[in-house]
């Protein structure tokens, strides 16, 4: 990685972290008279777009990635990163230099004032490849996304290339009919336009593209402040998320600390809706609430301050034409529950396979047409567990806050109570229930294992006498799961299904999965069981076969071996044929 020296910010304070200058490279198209022509352009190279860059590389797509600066983002942001985001960086190989660096934890308290009520595991099983969060800065997240694009070589990362205007191309079909856009770029050495088939719109909450289209927010955004600053200290803090409802040092309000790579504590402070935000981030102000939190015996230095308000919208639709809007140029949620760029890097998984399968000749244009129906409910579920986790946090009226003093009384004792308890209930991955590229469920795994629209789940697994995990073997295309039972596997049922596969459009991959003495089926390849811990959290059977879609969703299941023609249209449902029905 490349690094400066720390820098000092706009308040003064200097910071530990190196950031990174990217070089400026002056953009052929500005001494040419022709328009340049790209197939995918990504505006904004925070995390949710530079993930979709090394995505798309992985897939063997290039693309061009403007931003307006030449650096990561300046202070930490997005910190909380989940299992989930985790699994899909993983894929891309970003994840492990992540999770080395990162601070892991599973562990919860909630506190009221300073007496613990109670504590929660957010991954109380073992068998898992990634941990249930990693706690690490956003500008590390990005400096690793950087150097993976450079690796993988695919991506043409174009700093200080700032987007002013976009016009989409009517002549392409008009706003629906998936015409091309026209991107004026700006850069110190002038400026010059792009046209793009098609347009992610990574561009922050703030974007660019959005104005620059007339697009709107809607939803709401919540009177309450709250500061979040990062400190550097030497503090023997276990690495786990601590809540404070009315805590003695912060009278009446709420506040969260968490744990970050070397020796950097984030510190979330509830202030109240009449604070000043420029005088509440003034060192001399935060200096004193910091210090009644964590004590008058430990040192710290101040690292980065921001004050926000809670903000919960979203844009009607996240796609128009041919520009996607992504991550927080999408939907903004409040901070509590890290929900926000675990959001935005789920959005990209979501959309990038069905734009290379487009891009590919192996997907109608349609299928183009799913982002919305999946990633919309996705940010409303978004919305909904923050806007609650909001309203308990900061209660609105006396019927609220009654209820919030009741349920905080019993939680200590009744564990119903600990249920209703919201210090901002923690990321999940959506399940697309209602998607119309699943294929009915089997009613015979009666609701057991992921459900059609779900994740896939991780096992650990034994392949050529060599331990891994079940999700690494699953890739980034279509995939036939099938459960086996190697007592009665022969090699003719293998090459029956590779047979039925072979002529499949898109590609779809056979994975075995089985049980039992692995040793006398040395021929075939398959993924040993080796704790049950596969067979039982997919709650398979021999003959069970999942369908999955290359961001690893379920697309199909079977708990008996599926005919061929039903796989096929499973499969065309899939990718939004309309002969899937």
């Amino acid at each position: 990685m490349s690094g400066l020296d720390p820098a000092v910010n706009q308040k003064g304070i200097r910071q530990s972290y190196s950031y990174p200058k990217y070089p400026f490279r002056r953009p052929a198209a500005i001494d040419s008279d022709t328009v340049e022509r790209q197939r995918v352009v990504i505006v904004g190279a925070g995390s949710v777009g530079l993930a979709a860059a090394v995505e798309f590389a992985c897939l063997g797509i290039e693309t061009v990635v403007l931003d307006d600066d030449d650096t990561v983002s300046a202070g930490s942001r997005a910190i909380c990163w989940s299992k989930r985001t985790l699994e899909v960086l993983d894929r891309s190989g970003v994840a492990e230099p992540m999770v080395d660096k990162g601070v892991i934890w599973r562990q919860g308290r909630v506190y009221r004032g300073e007496r613990e009520i109670y504590n929660f595991d957010l991954l109380p099983e073992a068998g898992h490849k990634m941990p249930a969060f990693i706690n690490l800065q956003q500008y590390h997240t990005e400096e690793y996304l950087v150097d993976r694009a450079v690796t993988l070589g695919k991506t043409d990362l174009r700093w200080r290339n700032a987007v002013v205007d976009i016009y989409l191309d009517l002549d392409g079909g008009g706003l629906q009919g998936g015409g091309g856009a026209l991107l004026t770029v700006d850069t110190p050495d002038g400026r010059y336009q792009i046209r793009a088939d098609h347009v992610l719109a990574a561009d922050g909450v703030r974007s660019t593209l959005r104005r620059s289209m007339g697009l709107e927010f809607q939803g709401r955004t919540f009177e309450e402040r709250f500061l979040i600053t990062d400190i550097r200290m030497n503090a023997d803090f276990p690495m786990e998320r601590r809540f404070w409802f009315e805590p003695s040092f912060h009278a009446g309000q709420s506040a969260l600390l968490h744990r970050q790579p070397d020796n950097i504590y984030r510190i979330d402070l509830q202030l109240g809706p009449d604070a000043d935000p420029v005088e509440e981030s003034k060192p001399e102000r935060v200096i004193p609430r910091v210090g009644k939190m964590v004590g008058k015996d430990l040192d710290f230095d101040l690292e980065w301050i921001s004050v926000y308000t809670f903000t919960c919208r979203r844009m009607e639709r996240f796609r128009h034409g041919p520009v996607f809007f992504v991550g927080d140029a999408a939907h903004v949620v409040s901070p509590f529950g890290a929900r926000g760029g675990n959001g935005g890097i789920q959005d990209i998984d979501n959309l990038v396979w069905k734009l290379a399968l487009v891009l590919g000749g192996e997907a109608p244009a349609t299928l183009l047409d799913s982002y919305d129906a999946e990633r919309v409910p996705a940010a409303d579920e978004n919305i909904l567990n923050s806007t609650r986790s909001t309203d308990f946090m900061t209660p609105k009226n006396q019927v609220s806050a009654d209820f919030r003093h009741a349920v905080l009384s019993l939680a200590e004792t009744a564990p119903f109570a600990r249920t209703l308890v919201n210090s901002g209930r923690l990321s999940l991955p959506h399940v697309y229930a209602a998607t119309a590229l699943s294929t009915l469920d089997d009613d015979a795994f009666a609701g057991k294992g992921p459900v059609p629209g779900a994740p896939a789940l991780d096992a650990p697994v034994l392949f050529n006498g060599v331990e891994g995990w079940l999700l690494n073997h699953l890739g980034q295309r279509f995939v036939a799961l099938c459960f086996v039972d190697l007592e009665v596997l022969v090699d003719d049922w293998i090459e029956a299904w590779n047979k039925a596969l072979a002529d499949l459009t898109p590609s779809v991959d056979l994975v075995v999965v089985g049980r039992g003495d692995i040793a006398r089926r040395p021929s075939i390849a398959i993924l040993d069981d080796i704790a049950g811990q596969a067979f039982a959290r997919w709650a398979g059977e021999p003959g069970s076969v999942y369908l999955l879609r290359p961001d690893q969703h379920v697309a199909a299941r079977w708990l008996e071996r599926p005919t061929a023609p039903a796989l096929a249209a499973a499969l065309a449902r899939a990718i939004g044929r309309k002969e899937a029905g």
